[in-house]
C-alpha cells in the first residue's frame, strides 16, 4: 500500500529560518519538479490493498533524483540529507523523522519495484514540465551513440571459467552439496595461470578439461532439485554456462570473433564494444544512444545489448525524438557512422536538412551551423559521461542500465535548466510557467 498524496513538511517560517539562500539550486528545483503528477504515475505500481504502508513516494522520488544530481550512492545521499537543510527541504523530510526517515536498502527496493517503467515516469514528468513551459527547443536533433560501461573486471576466457566454478560452488552450498570437482586443483591451476601469462590458450585448455565434466554433473543435479527459487537460479546459471561452454570450445578451435560473446557471468547483458578510439580500444558494457537538441538538453536515451550498427539506430532515434517533441526537427545532425543513402533520404519530406559528416550534405549557408552542432554533440556527450555519471553504470544488466540512464537523464536536464536560470536565459514568463 502507498499514499496517493503528500503534504508539505515545512512552514514558511521554517524556510525563512533555515534556508537563507533562496536561490539555492535545490530550492529552485523543489518548486519546478511536478511532484504530485509523479506520485500519480507511481501509485499504480503498488498494490492498493496488500502489504504494509510503504515509504512516502514524494520522498523516494526526491531522494532518487538527488542522488543523481549530486552523484551520490544510496548510503551517501541519506547521510548527506540528514546533515544538509537544503537537501532535507528538497526531499520533504520533517525534522522529527530526519534521523530515521529512510534506510539505504529502501531505495534499492524502490528501484526494483518500479523498474525502468516507474523511473521513466519520473523522468517523463520532469521532461514534460520543461517542454510545456517552453524551455526546450526542438529545432535541431543531434544524434550519437557511446558506451555505458558495466562495473566488471577486464574479462579473459580463463577468468570466466574460474568464475563459473565459483558460481557453481555457491549454488551447491545452497543445496547442501559438496563440490564434485577438485577445488584444490582448480586453485592450483589458477595460481599457475597468474604466474605465467605466456600460454593463455594452454591454461584455457587445462581449465576446460576440469570444467566440462563439472558442468555435466551440474546439469544432472537439476532434475533432482525440488521446485523452488533455488532450482530457478540453478536453471538460469546452467543456461549461461552452456553458452560459456560453447564459446570456450570455439576459442580452443582457434576462433577469434565470437558473436554475442559473454564477457561477464555477473552482468550477462554486457558485451565487448569497439568504438574506434585509440584508447581504450575496447570497452565492456552496453551501447547507449543519445539525442540532444541544440541547447544541450537530452531528449531521448536508449540502451542496447552489444554494438548494433549506428545506421540501424538512426531511424528509430529520430522517430523517438519526433514523438517526444510532438514534431520533427528542422534538421538532423550525426556523424559518418550513420551515413547511408537510405538514412540521407529518410523523412526527407519532414526535415529541411540532414548532416552526416560531410559538408556536401547541406547548403553552403547551413554548413557552418551544422559543423558547429556536430562539434557540440561531442561536448554534450563528454559532459554527460564525465560530469553527469553516464560513463559507468552502478547496476548490473540491461534493466539496471536503463534505470541508471533514466535517472541520469532526469538529473542532466535539471542541471541544464539550472544553468539557463543562472545565465539569465529564462524569461520571467518561462519561470512562472515552470513553477505552475
Amino acid at each position: 500500500m502507498i499514499a496517493h498524496t503528500f503534504q508539505d513538511a515545512f512552514s514558511a517560517e521554517w524556510v525563512k529560518t533555515h534556508l537563507p539562500n533562496r536561490h539555492h539550486d535545490l530550492v529552485i528545483l523543489r518548486q519546478l519538479i511536478p511532484w504530485q503528477p509523479i506520485i500519480d504515475d507511481l501509485v499504480p505500481l503498488y498494490n492498493p490493498k496488500k502489504g504494509r504502508h510503504g515509504c512516502d513516494l514524494r520522498t523516494l522520488s526526491a531522494v532518487s533524483i538527488l542522488a543523481r544530481l549530486r552523484d551520490l550512492s544510496d548510503r551517501q545521499v541519506i547521510e548527506y540529507t540528514q546533515e544538509n537543510r537544503y537537501m532535507q527541504y528538497f526531499c520533504n523530510v520533517p525534522d522529527p523523522h530526519l534521523m530515521t526517515f529512510m534506510h539505504p536498502s529502501t531505495l534499492c527496493r524502490f528501484r526494483k519495484r518500479v523498474g525502468p517503467q516507474g523511473i521513466g515516469h519520473i523522468e517523463t514528468m520532469v521532461f514534460t514540465c520543461l517542454k510545456q513551459a517552453g524551455v526546450i527547443d526542438a529545432s535541431m536533433s543531434l544524434i550519437d551513440s557511446t558506451v555505458l560501461e558495466s562495473p566488471l573486471l577486464y574479462p579473459t576466457d580463463v577468468t570466466l571459467l574460474y568464475k563459473a566454478f565459483h558460481k557453481m560452488a555457491l549454488l551447491a552450498a545452497k543445496a547442501q552439496m559438496e563440490p564434485w570437482w577438485d577445488q584444490a586443483q582448480v586453485k592450483q591451476l589458477w595460481r599457475a595461470y597468474h604466474l605465467d601469462h605466456s600460454k593463455p590458450l594452454a591454461y584455457l585448455g587445462a581449465f576446460y578439461l576440469l570444467f566440462e565434466p563439472a558442468l555435466e554433473t551440474f546439469a544432472a543435479h537439476l532434475d533432482d532439485l525440488p521446485d523452488s527459487p533455488l532450482k530457478a537460479r540453478w536453471h538460469q546459471l546452467l543456461e549461461t554456462l552452456l553458452i560459456l561452454d560453447e564459446q570456450t570450445q570455439l576459442k580452443l578451435e582457434g576462433e577469434t570473433h565470437i558473436p554475442e560473446r559473454l564477457v561477464s557471468l555477473d552482468d550477462l547483458d554486457a558485451r565487448s564494444i569497439q568504438k574506434g578510439k585509440r584508447h581504450p580500444k575496447t570497452e565492456f558494457g552496453t551501447t547507449l544512444e543519445f539525442s540532444f537538441n541544440r541547447q544541450g538538453f537530452m531528449i531521448t536515451t536508449e540502451n542496447f545489448i552489444g554494438h548494433p550498427n549506428d545506421k540501424t539506430l538512426y531511424g528509430p532515434t529520430l522517430k523517438r525524438f519526433e514523438q517526444r517533441m510532438d514534431s520533427y526537427p528542422d534538421g538532423a545532425i550525426t556523424d559518418r557512422g550513420y551515413r547511408s543513402p537510405k538514412n540521407l533520404k529518410l523523412h526527407s519530406e519532414d526535415l529541411n536538412y540532414v548532416f552526416m559528416g560531410q559538408s556536401s550534405d547541406v547548403d553552403a549557408s547551413q554548413k557552418e551551423t551544422c559543423i558547429s552542432a556536430r562539434s557540440a554533440t561531442e561536448g554534450f556527450i563528454a559532459v554527460a559521461k564525465h560530469l553527469r555519471g553516464f560513463a559507468r553504470s552502478l547496476y548490473r544488466g540491461l534493466e539496471g542500465a536503463k534505470i541508471w540512464t533514466l535517472l541520469n537523464q532526469c538529473a542532466y536536464n535539471l542541471k541544464k535548466v539550472l544553468q539557463l536560470y543562472r545565465d539569465d536565459a529564462l524569461s520571467e514568463d518561462v519561470l512562472m510557467a515552470l513553477r505552475l
